[in-house]
């Protein structure tokens, strides 16, 4: 089978004896055509998680700002409202 995508990289991990037996069968009970298939997959997938996990801190950060924008305006109309009051009560009609 004709390789779609060369690949000029590699990485070497070492395992024991049951490690590398273990690794096998999953490669044959999940289907993948060879051990190098089924480690660029799990790479593949890992990475796409830490991308979806570094994109969701950021979102989350980004929310906290606002909330922190919009606590800080309702503090200042609070404060503006109290000082409406206080001039209305102080000043004869």
């Amino acid at each position: 089978m004709t390789v779609l995508v060369p690949r000029h990289r590699t990485i070497g991990v070492r395992l024991s004896q049951e490690e590398y037996a273990a690794l096998e069968k999953f490669c044959v009970e999940s289907g993948a055509r060879s051990i190098s298939d089924l480690a660029r997959s799990a790479i593949a997938s890992f990475l796409k998680l830490a991308h979806q996990e570094n994109a969701l801190t950021s979102t989350v950060s980004q929310q906290a700002l606002q909330v922190k924008d919009l606590e800080q305006r309702i503090e200042r109309l609070s404060a503006e409202i109290a000082l409406l009051r206080a001039a209305s009560t102080a000043s004869p009609d």
